[in-house]
Order: structure tokens, then C-alpha cells, then sequence
């Protein structure tokens, strides 16, 4: 096989062709690193996130059709690009050249925030519009599917799709044939046309027509060449490994006869994976490339063959083309297979993974093939040998040697049968998101008739998610055959398939009791739809389905999305080119969009540069008894390997009071320590090296994982804080009732799309340090690094130019990997870069708190609360890391926006063997403040009230003070409520919504309301200090630097309009170059919702002094322009630059008395969320969402709604669907966005409204603005208490009162087994204490 090996493809127009390509290359590294094109980003390596996505261009020289594609450059072999057109952002458009329409109307809708996932976004809308260019709104948000944002929102990206759509300003919802744009939202009244406070944020109308000439046309070279040239097997040969690329059928089969073991690779979709994760190795790869006969869609007498090498995108149009060609009773399985296929994976992954690779690897969690499996499909096979067919059955599926491919076989196509009449065929799945998330379980049922007499004739049931490999119940299909098709037989169906696929209570994967009850509650939902067909096609002999029992059958509410947006910023006649008020563009928003952003990992390798990799333990609690590192140090490329010994005398720094340190190879206290690491001249030399390092270890007892062992075990940090107002212990004892209760409430995870990264670089002379790196705070950086290297901090200059998100996840964690960075860097005299996978990255850096909430409550029989008496524990993990002050400000903000007479709180903070938690968005009070809120809820169950009438009677009235004796106004707390109240059109819906659940048995819905009172400010003045550094040069521009660092909240962009609003120039005249330790010293830390107020201040402060200098130059020419005043000042010797200095709000806080002024302003809002749930699977989806926030007078309205926007959905994640897990032995299971589940774009609500209230008081902040990064991240709680209240409905219609435990996250699992009924009665418990569990909740 002695074929071509030269790889010629073509990447942006632009002729590539690699003599010796390494075959484990995947074309994202090549695309970085080679080829220098850094706006493709690496978020996950796993195919999950979408940031990595490329189009891909494939020229048929049989049909002469050009296929354009998306693909995740992550998990694409640059060997299979041979002959292929490449297209990356950078070829989309640029700002040197032209920019795309796309790139422009994303950036102009405000669809960027840090940025770092829009390329990917604006190649995903890209490509559909190649395909599509006037495509449909579904056709778009599907598109998207597959790509994370854990900024925006999402609404904004909706926006820019509905500027493609031909109906871009409407809903596309003619219910009762009324256009939304003809009336109110929902015929709410608030809403009226002539309300002329709401300007726009956007004007659709500027946008430039897109443009088919603009984009690259296919080369004719590759058309040529596939045409033309005579195809031949091409053969690549790396360090390790062999890839074949045979081109016609012949060879294939030659090929896999040489090497019957080798995996014939398609998408790389599962092998991929299985190499990067799992640590599988393949020495040969057969890649068929363009073989005709894997290719084929043949409609034959007996059903539709599809070729094994169709992608599922393929598939999925070739079934929706049969579904419309063919009568519907032959087309029973081919849109049961549309159902799946519309929600399996994301875009990318279905364009690239084949039809043939889903069906052969028999994942257990396979949507495709449980389906396949009862559809009686056949597969095609091939060998030298000749045709051979086998059945796709439980056989199959097990891999059993006799019904299995032998190893020189190949699957060609795969034949679906039509589907008969009386023959019906049903799918379903549940996950723990409802798109681009593999199912938790899965299911394919089909049941054929013969006649119209309703006796089961045949019947064929499979599961996936629930065994190894897919599990067909074949034993109680058979003794169902026979029988009627009504309730008695689905009762001994349901007992009959409970017995046949049991589950352990150790299963893999956990959530045994749910996966039972989803086995059964799918077998009803398919009885009745089929019930409800049948009595379609007879009404005369079949029931109706009872009327309450309809919805069970359809799926959850979904209409198109649309929002509003309402703000009042007052002085209409404010000067137009004032930029303060306005909804100025982010900064960065044209250069995130054309991939021109430069973040840490884009920076160019320097000459000699070195790549540094950790080593992570692997225990929860053990000493560390040796660690071999000669095997490591012998592998190709490997430096060095840093263990504590190499930082004698430098192995510890000190935030605040508690000492840590920085590596450790003595003992280990949690599963993700650095132990130490590795140095080499590439990544996957490093990486490969610390995989070879052994650790042996001597297991520790106790090892304490949850906050309940903690307690046990007495593990705590420092003393209790405590806050006390009013006498609890009397008030309880005039209260009418007592309730006591616990909530408990799991952590979340960062995920910011940039995971931790930096660069070391050592200077030649003076000992000097540069550190570029993605991190919240450059001073604690220079410190420590300053600290390790022994040398003064004059000499380590920290550079930030932006983050890829942070969300308090790069502060301390950043600083620690940063030092070991600059070590390695100092110790070698090289460059040193070191960027985390996203895996390793979730294991090491600890995320956000779980917590529990005891609580005794004492209140009167009308609701009001007189007496709390709650006890908080926080699980901060194996180092104290930022947890106290998380705890503190927790404890401070957690009455939320109610006024308790008599109040007692306590809080701990738990020490286990986990990764150190951190701060996250919100800092404490999306935990204290949602345990408030269940108290609340349970009181008004318990008094029989509405729990929003319970709000309202212990809300703040207008004079309040906090229970820290601060006082304030809760003036604009009240108005929030009342207007969101009117907003969201509340007490009309809740009748909608009750009349909907008396009518809907297996359907319910859910509306709630919830207050927001978020105190904003730092624990002291010291704290909240921030300087800036304002140059005028002589050409009349101005250059500002201040201390924050730019994360996606668009900081910089609105310190730019402070100094154009303060030194009254236009935009464009000022220029702001990023974050260093060398212009602005000794900042703070950015966060806190504070980083616009205090570094605005510091630099309306610098303007101001330059004003000041200025007034005389200014004076004698007052007409003249910034240029001939900064020439006329030097003439004079006026500096021309000066820096800015804001000392800090006042701020005290003193533990001891439990008073103190901790806070300087407050943020009001509320949100009134509906949701509707799915009894049968515990699936929900928010319908709507109102939200009024109270912030001041906004700098911009369009970050400003971004902020409210992002943090509202990144709250709901929290308290929905994000959930971690860990294994009994401290292991983190969730590393990635293949198992941890962040909002995507089906999660947003279809409505989404927010109102701002008008600004109403002027304050010492800047321009009397309000910082708003943290506040909504709690109102997507009022999302959590819609679901709780729409499961008291359903467990009310089934007789079940007693109060209601629901813990956050309420992910799909707790939904369906709160909602009690006769399938969870049904299903068999496992003895606590009688089998060891996948997980611990944590």
C-alpha cells in the first residue's frame, strides 16, 4: 500500500499541502499553531462547546454538488482534509479587508461579551447561511445547538438570527391568527406602542444586505483534481501511527484484511473522544474517503438503504425527504428516527459522525439504535469473502461473536424497513438538557397490529442508558403477543419490563430510581400514543384518551423567541454625542466577531518557548510515598519535572491570614492537587510525560467529601461568624406556628469559555519577569510570582489584555499555576506557556460552594415571619481559598428583601477533601438567598397562602434597615415588585395557569415571583480603592489605562466613554490598551459588580485633574480642537498626563457586634418566571420571564442588559440543570460539557422581557450607575420556584399534601420523582447501605 503522502488541502483560499503530516494531528493545533490561525478557540477538545467550529467544503464530482459543513476542528485529523476547502473566521471576513455581515451584526446586536466563543457562533450562522441564505429561525437556533455561551444570554445571538430570518421582528406565532406585533405581549396591556421611553439598542435597518460575492468561491484546483486525477489509496506514517486513506471499495477491504484490528474512521465523533479521554491507542487508522458505494440512499421495495458513511446530517435530510415522499404508515420509524436525530448532539457533530461509526460503536447511551433495533433493520456487510447480512438486534448490540461484524468485515448500508399499516413505531429520551446532551435514558417501541382488532401482533421495546449497550426487552415483548392493547396489558407490561431490564443500585451513571421510572413512564407515553391513533384511525372501537391525559403525548410548550427591553435613562435632551447613557457597541465586539481578539493562548510562540503540564493527584486523602519520575524524563521533549524540592524556601504564600502551599509532595488533600510538573518543548510532550509520572500513595483516614461528614467529623475552617437582631428565643414563643426545614444546594461550576492560561517570559538583563495571563487579578500574579522568584515586584510586570470569562474563577487558583509558571520560565531562561484543558481545568480550580440551610421559623397564620433561626454550612473544600469572605457576604445579603424582626443566623465553613471552592458570580448569596426564599415558600404552604403573598407581607417597607443595623431606602424594592407584577400580567397568568393544570393530568405548569435586594460594596475601604493613568499626546489622542480587567462585562468599553463624556472628545479619539502591573499599580481584584464604578471614578478623577491643568489653554482658545490644545499646553510645560486615584466607599463591618455599614448602595429587581414540566420525564421549559431591575442611571444600556441577561441564565443553569458529580471516593466525574450540562441556546425562555426602572436618585457612584454583574444571577431561582410550584400542583391532583423537599439544582431527575405516582410506586428501591453509589451528593 504504497499510496500518495502528500496532504494537499486548501484553508481560507489559500493552498496548503504537508509532505509529513503526523496522522494523530487534529486540524485545530494545525490551525493555531501551524498556520498562525488563532481565531478558531480550543474550549473543550471534546467536540462539546462549538468554540473550535470550521466549515468545511467538500466538492461531489458525481453530482457536482458542493456540500458545505460545520465541523469541530477539535476532533478533525488533518489527514482526512485531502482535497477539502477550509473556511475559519479569518476567512469569513476581517477588519483589513471587509467584514461579513454576520461578523457585523453580532457585534452590533450585542452578541459578544468576553468573546471567545463567537467565532464559533459566527461560523455556525455562516455556514447555514452558505447553505441556506434566507434560512428559517428554526433552521438557526438548530444551527446553534451545538455551541456553548456562558455570557450573553443568548438572546442577543437569537437577535442577530432573526436580522437573516425573512420574519425577523415578529415572533412567528399566528395562535388564534393574531401576530404578536398587532398587540400586547400575551395581550398584556403594559406594553403599549406609544410608550417612547424605550429606545433602541439596535437599528436593524443600518445593517448591510448579505452579500454572496463576498464570500471565497471553492477552488477550481480541487474540483479539478477530484474530476480529473486518478484516485489512489493515500498512506500517512507519524511517530506512532498509521493512517490509510483508501478511495475505492477494493481497497478498503484490502486494507482492513491487512489490518482487520484497526478502526475504520469516519467523523472521528467516538474514536476521537475515546483517544483524548480514555487514553485508547490506535497504531493504524483506515479513513475511507469519498467510496461511492458507503454513500448511497436507495428507496428499495422493502424499505431505505442508507450507506454506512452518510453523515447523520445526511441521514437525517434522507429521512425527512422519505417522510415526505412516502404514505405516513410506511414512514412509522423514519420519523420516530427524526426526533432523535433533531436533538442528538450539536450541528457540528451530526455533519461529521457517520451513520455506520453511531451504529457500530454501540454506545450505551446510542439514541439511533434502540430505535434501529425494533425498526427490524439489517445491516450490509462486506468483506473479501463476499455479501453478507446480519439483523441490527440485542445480538448485535451485545456484541455476541455470532451476530457480530468479523474483523475483516466492513458495514456498508444499512436497509429501514417501511413501516406498515397498524404498525406503530415511537421514540423518546430524557437528558439532563433537552439538547446537544446525551440521554440519561433512551427508547425505541414499535407494536404492529396486523389488523384493526388491537391485538398485538408483534411488539419490540429498547432501552439505551440503561445497561452496557442497548437492552431490548424481548423476553416481555414475547409473552405480551396476543394480548389486548389496553390498561391491564400495560400494567403487566410495565412489571414485565421492570423485572427483564433490571439496574443495580451501583449502575454507572447514577440516578437508578429515575432511570427505572423513565423505563415505565416511557411505556405509557407510548400506550398512549398509540391509543390516541388508534382511535384516530377507528373511533368506533377505540376509547378516547381521557381529556387530562392528551398533553402527555405532545411536547412541552414552544414557540418562537422574542424579547423586549424597556429603560428610561431621563434628560431627554442630554447632548447627542454624549456617549454616557448610550448603547454603545463592546470594544472588542468587531475583533471578537472576525476572530482578531487576542486572548493569552493567541499570543505567537517565542523562539525556545517551553509548554508546562500538571500532575494531579489522584486521591482524595493519602501521604504521598514516593514518586518516580525517570520514565517521565526519558520520554522525547520532556525538560524538567518541578517537585516541591525545587521551591525550597519559596513553597508557600498567604491570602489574608491562611498560609498554603503552592506544591506539595508530602500528602495530598483532595483528588486535583498539583503534586508537580512537567516541562517540555511541545504540549503533547508535556502532557504525554505527565501521564508517565508514578505516584504511589498511602491512603488517610478520614476522608470527608460532604458537608454532613464534615459536621460529623467536627471539620471546620476558623470560628462561626454570626449575625443576631431582635430577641429569636421570645418571639418564638408568641408565634402562632413553628416549622423547621433544610435545604440543601449543590455547586456550579465556572465554565468560562477560556479556560486558564498564561505565559511566563524572562527577560535578559535585570532578572525582569513578564506574565501574560487570563486572571482577575494582576497584582496578587506580580506578588506571588515576585514572592517564588525571591525578587522585588518592581521586577514581574503582569499583562491582561482580557479574559475569556472569569466569573471569580481566576483569582488565587491563576496566581498559584502562574508562579509555578514563572519558576519554570526563571529556572530555564525560556518562555514558558501553560494552558489547562478544560478537564483538568474543572478537576483543579474548585467552582462555587454547595451549601446547606438549616432553618427554624417562627410566624403567624397570615404569613408574617417574626422569628428565623438558620444555620448555614459551607463545603469549601481541602485550602480556605476565598470561602470566608464568601461565607461572610453571604450571611450579610441572605434576608434578601425582607424585613425579619427577630433574626439568628450562623455559618460555617465545612474543610473536606475536595478542590478548594472559590468565588462565582453572586459570592455567597445565590445559596443564603435561595434557602430565604424555600423558608418563605414553605411558611405560605404551611398558612395556605400563595408564597408571592407571603413575599409581599415581609417585604422591607420604604425606611428599613439591614439586619447589620445599616439603614436604606426600599423604595425602588417595591416599585421593582410592583411593576414587574403589572409587567408580567401576574394574576391574570396564575389563573391561566391553574385553569391549565385542572385540565392537564401529566402536564403542569408553574408561576413565581421573587424579590432581589443586592447589597453592592467590599469589606473594606481599602478594598474598593482603584487607580488610572490618562495620557493626552500631542495629536489630540488620548490613551487610558486603569486597574480592571476586561472579562466580557465591557469595562473598558465604558471607561472609554467616561473619559470621552469627561474630556468631552469623541469616541474614537480614545484608545485603551488592557490591564499591566507597569502603568496602574497594586489593584485590586476585579469583581464584586464593581470594577465599572470604581475604575470610572479613577479615571473621571484623571480627566478632571487634566481639565483643571488645561482651563487656561482651554479659555483663550475655547473653539479650538484637543490638538492645538495639547500642542499649546506643551509650549507651556503642562503635563499633559496624569493619574486618577479613588480611595473607596466607606466601608465597616465588625463580626463581634454583628453591625457595621458594609455596603454603599443596594441593587432592586424581581422576576416572575412560568415554566411548564413533563410528569412523565421530569423535562421543564421556561415559557417566560419578566424581569424590572432597579440600576440607577445605566452608562450603557446595551452591556447593562447583557449583564441582566447572561447572569439571569447563568442562574438558572445553577439552579436547573448544572450539576456536579463526584464519585464515593472523591472523584470529580463532571469534566467537561459532555457531562456538565450549561445552559444552551433551547434553554432560554421563549419570552423574555425586562424593564429598567427610570433612574430616580442621584448617589456618589459614577454618574449615578449601579453595578450589576452579580444581582441576576439569583432571579433565575424564580425559575426553580415555578418548577416547585408546578410539582405541588401535580402531586396535589394525586392526593400527596405534605410539605414538598425540593434541593437545588432541580434537574430532571428530582422533577419526575417529586411528581409521585403509580410508575415511581412501581419500581423496586435499593436499601440504603446494601450497595455502594455511583455518586455522593455533594
Amino acid at each position: 500500500m504504497d499510496g500518495a503522502t502528500e496532504l494537499l488541502f486548501y484553508v481560507n483560499g489559500c493552498k496548503v499541502t504537508e509532505n509529513n503530516v503526523d496522522p494523530e494531528t487534529m486540524l485545530l493545533p494545525y490551525l493555531r499553531k501551524k498556520l498562525r490561525l488563532t481565531g478558531t478557540k480550543y474550549g473543550c477538545g471534546g467536540g462539546g462547546c462549538g468554540a473550535c467550529t470550521v466549515m468545511i467544503s467538500r466538492y461531489n464530482p458525481i453530482t457536482r454538488k458542493i456540500r458545505h459543513y460545520p465541523a469541530n476542528a477539535c476532533l478533525t485529523p488533518v489527514c482526512s482534509l485531502y482535497g477539502v476547502a477550509i473556511t475559519t473566521i479569518e476567512g469569513v471576513g476581517s477588519t483589513k479587508t471587509r467584514i461579513h455581515a454576520v461578523q457585523e451584526r453580532i457585534a452590533k446586536c450585542h452578541g459578544t461579551q468576553c468573546g471567545f466563543c463567537t467565532p464559533g457562533m459566527v461560523m455556525s450562522i455562516y455556514t447555514l447561511l452558505r447553505n441556506h441564505p434566507e434560512p428559517t429561525l428554526d433552521q438557526l437556533t438548530d444551527a446553534l445547538g451545538g455551541n456553548l455561551c456562558r455570557c450573553t444570554g443568548y438572546r442577543p445571538i437569537i437577535d442577530v438570527c432573526k436580522t437573516f430570518c425573512k420574519t425577523s421582528g415578529c415572533c412567528q406565532s399566528k395562535e388564534n391568527g393574531v401576530c404578536c406585533l398587532n398587540q400586547g405581549i400575551n395581550e398584556s396591556p403594559e406594553f403599549e406602542e406609544g410608550d417612547e421611553t424605550s429606545l433602541e439598542l439596535i437599528s436593524e435597518e443600518e445593517f448591510p444586505p448579505l452579500d454572496p460575492t463576498q464570500e471565497l468561491i471553492f477552488p477550481p484546483e480541487l474540483m479539478i483534481m477530484a474530476e480529473k486525477q486518478p484516485q489512489k489509496t493515500r498512506v500517512f506514517v507519524g511517530d506512532r501511527m498509521m493512517w490509510i486513506s483508501p478511495v475505492t471499495l477494493k481497497e478498503l477491504l484490502e486494507a482492513k484484511v491487512k489490518y482487520p484490528q484497526a478502526p475504520i474512521l469516519m467523523g472521528n465523533t467516538s474514536v476521537g473522544p475515546e483517544v483524548k479521554f480514555k487514553g485508547v491507542f490506535h497504531p493504524v487508522i483506515i479513513s475511507p474517503d469519498r467510496i461511492e458505494e458507503l454513500s448511497v440512499i436507495n428507496y428499495a421495495c422493502n424499505g431505505l438503504t442508507l450507506g454506512a458513511g452518510l453523515s447523520l446530517a445526511q441521514v437525517k435530510d434522507s429521512l425527512a425527504d422519505a417522510s415526505l415522499k412516502l404514505p405516513e404508515e410506511k414512514t412509522q420509524t423514519y420519523r420516530a428516527l427524526l426526533k432523535h436525530l433533531r436533538t442528538l448532539a450539536g450541528s457540528q457533530i451530526r455533519n461529521m459522525a457517520s451513520l455506520g461509526g453511531h451504529i457500530v460503536s454501540r454506545h450505551l447511551d446510542s439514541d439511533l439504535n434502540p430505535l434501529l433495533a425494533v425498526g427490524n433493520c439489517t445491516l450490509n456487510l462486506l468483506s473479501k469473502e463476499g455479501e453478507r447480512q446480519i439483523p441490527l438486534n440485542e445480538q448485535f448490540l451485545r456484541k455476541c461473536s455470532s451476530a457480530d461484524l468479523k474483523p475483516e468485515e466492513i458495514l456498508i448500508s444499512v436497509n429501514i424497513p417501511y413501516s406498515r399499516k397498524w404498525e406503530f413505531v415511537s421514540a423518546f429520551r430524557q437528558a439532563q438538557r433537552q439538547q446537544n446532551a446525551l440521554a440519561v435514558v433512551n427508547s425505541g417501541m414499535r407494536v404492529f397490529f396486523g389488523e384493526g382488532d388491537g391485538i398485538i401482533r408483534e411488539l419490540s421495546i429498547s432501552y439505551g442508558g440503561v445497561g452496557p449497550t442497548t437492552m431490548c426487552a424481548k423476553n416481555s415483548c414475547q409473552k405480551l403477543i396476543g394480548r389486548p392493547w389496553n390498561e391491564e396489558m400495560l400494567d403487566a407490561a410495565c412489571r414485565l419490563v421492570l423485572q427483564e431490564v433490571s439496574l443495580p443500585g451501583s449502575a454507572p451513571g447514577g440516578k437508578v430510581e429515575f432511570k427505572r421510572t423513565l423505563i415505565i413512564s416511557f411505556l405509557f407515553k407510548f400506550y398512549l400514543e398509540v391509543s390516541q391513533i388508534l382511535k384516530r384511525m377507528d373511533p368506533v372501537h377505540y376509547p378516547s384518551l381521557a381529556d387530562k391525559y392528551e398533553s402527555a403525548v405532545e411536547d412541552l410548550h414552544s414557540k418562537h423567541h422574542w424579547s423586549t427591553f424597556k429603560y428610561q435613562n431621563g434628560e431627554p435632551k442630554k447632548l447627542s454625542q454624549d456617549p454616557i447613557g448610550r448603547p454603545i457597541m463592546h470594544l472588542s465586539g468587531i475583533k471578537h466577531a472576525t476572530g482578531e481578539a487576542i486572548y493569552c493562548d493567541d499570543m505567537p510562540a517565542l523562539h525556545g518557548e517551553l509548554f508546562l503540564a500538571f500532575v494531579t493527584s489522584s486521591r482524595a486523602h493519602a501521604k504521598i510515598v514516593s514518586i518516580e519520575l525517570s520514565e517521565a524524563l526519558s520520554l522525547p521533549g520532556v525538560v524538567d519535572i518541578m517537585t516541591e524540592e525545587h521551591l525550597h524556601g519559596v513553597n508557600s504564600y498567604c491570602f489574608i491570614t491562611q498560609t498554603e502551599k503552592i506544591l506539595d509532595s508530602a500528602e495530598v488533600f483532595c483528588v486535583g492537587q498539583i503534586v508537580c510538573a512537567v516541562i517540555a518543548d511541545s504540549e503533547i510532550h508535556a502532557k504525554r510525560a505527565a501521564k508517565r509520572v508514578k505516584i504511589v500513595y498511602q491512603d488517610l483516614e478520614p476522608v470527608i467529601l460532604t458537608i454532613e461528614e464534615a459536621i460529623q467529623h467536627n471539620s471546620f475552617y476558623e470560628q462561626e461568624r454570626k449575625l443576631e437582631c431582635g430577641n429569636v428565643d421570645e418571639a418564638f414563643k408568641v408565634v402562632d406556628q413553628i416549622l423547621e426545614g433544610e435545604t440543601h444546594m449543590g455547586g456550579q461550576e465556572h465554565f468560562y469559555m477560556e479556560t486558564q492560561s498564561m505565559l511566563a517570559v524572562p527577560r535578559a538583563e535585570d532578572q525582569e519577569m513578564d506574565i501574560y495571563v487570563s486572571a482577575q487579578g494582576p497584582t496578587f500574579i506580580q506578588d506571588i510570582v515576585a514572592s517564588v522568584l525571591k525578587l522585588p515586584a518592581n521586577k514581574v510586570m503582569c499583562h491582561v489584555k482580557r479574559a475569556g470569562g472569569s466569573f471569580g474563577g481566576k483569582a488565587l487558583k491563576t496566581g498559584i499555576m502562574a508562579a509555578i509558571t514563572a519558576f519554570a520560565a526563571n529556572k530555564h531562561g525560556h518562555a514558558v506557556r501553560c494552558i489547562l484543558e478544560r478537564g483538568e481545568d474543572m478537576l483543579i480550580t474548585g467552582g462555587r460552594h454547595p451549601y446547606v440551610g438549616k432553618y427554624k421559623v417562627g410566624f403567624m397564620n397570615d404569613g408574617r415571619i417574626l422569628a428565623l433561626d438558620m444555620q448555614y454550612y459551607s463545603n469549601g473544600g481541602s485550602t480556605l481559598d476565598e470561602s470566608v469572605l464568601v461565607l461572610e457576604t453571604g450571611l450579610l445579603k441572605m434576608e434578601n428583601a425582607y424585613q425579619f424582626p427577630n433574626l439568628r443566623c450562623r455559618a460555617k465553613v465545612c474543610r473536606t477533601n475536595l478542590p478548594s471552592n472559590t468565588a462565582l458570580r453572586g459570592f455567597g448569596f445565590p445559596q443564603t438567598g435561595l434557602i430565604t426564599e424555600s423558608c418563605i415558600t414553605k411558611v405560605a404552604a404551611k398558612c395556605g397562602l400563595s408564597p408571592e403573598k407571603v413575599r409581599m407581607t415581609n417585604m422591607y417597607k420604604e425606611i428599613a434597615q439591614t439586619p447589620c443595623k445599616q439603614d436604606f431606602s426600599a423604595k425602588n424594592l417595591i416599585q421593582c415588585w410592583k411593576e414587574c407584577m403589572a409587567m408580567s400580567s401576574y394574576s391574570l397568568r396564575k389563573a391561566a395557569v391553574e385553569k391549565f393544570n385542572s385540565e392537564n393530568y401529566w402536564k403542569k405548569k408553574g408561576l413565581a415571583m421573587v424579590p432581589l435586594k443586592y447589597p453592592i460594596g467590599l469589606d473594606s475601604r481599602a478594598a474598593a480603592q482603584a487607580a488610572a493613568l490618562v495620557h493626552i499626546y500631542l495629536d489630540g489622542s488620548v490613551l487610558v489605562t486603569h486597574g480592571g480587567i476586561e472579562m466580557g462585562q465591557g469595562v473598558h468599553t465604558k471607561m472609554i466613554q467616561v473619559a470621552s463624556h469627561e474630556l468631552k472628545m469623541p469616541l474614537s479619539s480614545v484608545h485603551l490598551r488592557g490591564t499591566s502591573t507597569e502603568t496602574v499599580p497594586n489593584t485590586n481584584f476585579s469583581g464584586g459588580s464593581l470594577v465599572a464604578d470604581l475604575n470610572g471614578l479613577a479615571i473621571k478623577d484623571a480627566c478632571q485633574t487634566l481639565l483643571k491643568r488645561l482651563e487656561p489653554i482651554i479659555s483663550k482658545n475655547p473653539q479650538g480642537t484637543w490638538k492645538e490644545w495639547a500642542h499649546a499646553a506643551f509650549d507651556e510645560s503642562i503635563s499633559l498626563s496624569a493619574t486618577g486615584y479613588f480611595r473607596g466607599y466607606e466601608s465597616n463591618m465588625n463580626w463581634e457586634t454583628g453591625e457595621g455599614h458594609p455596603f454603599e448602595y443596594f441593587v432592586f429587581g424581581a422576576a416572575c418566571s412560568e415554566v411548564e414540566i413533563d410528569c412523565l420525564t421530569g423535562a421543564h421549559k421556561n415559557i417566560r420571564t419578566d424581569i424590572v431591575m432597579d440600576i440607577g442611571y445605566s452608562i450603557n444600556p446595551a452591556l447593562d442588559r447583557g449583564q441582566i441577561e447572561g447572569a439571569f441564565i447563568q442562574g438558572m443553569g445553577l439552579y436547573t440543570i448544572e450539576e456536579l458529580n463526584y464519585s464515593p471516593q472523591g472523584v470529580l466525574y463532571t469534566r467537561g460539557p459532555d457531562q456538565y450540562k450549561i445552559p444552551a441556546i433551547c434553554d432560554v425562555p421563549t419570552e423574555l422581557h425586562i424593564s429598567l426602572l427610570p433612574p430616580t436618585q442621584n448617589s456618589n457612584t459614577l454618574y449615578s450607575s449601579k453595578g450589576l454583574g452579580e444581582p441576576g444571577v439569583f432571579l433565575g431561582c424564580s425559575v426553580f420556584f415555578a418548577i416547585h410550584d408546578a410539582v405541588n400542583a401535580a402531586r396535589q391532583e394525586r392526593g400527596l399534601f405534605g410539605p414538598l423537599k425540593l434541593n437545588s439544582p432541580l434537574t430532571p431527575e428530582k422533577i419526575r420523582m417529586a411528581c409521585e405516582d403509580k410508575f415511581t410506586k412501581m419500581i423496586p428501591r435499593d436499601k440504603p447501605g446494601s450497595y455502594v453509589p455511583w455518586n455522593v451528593r455533594i
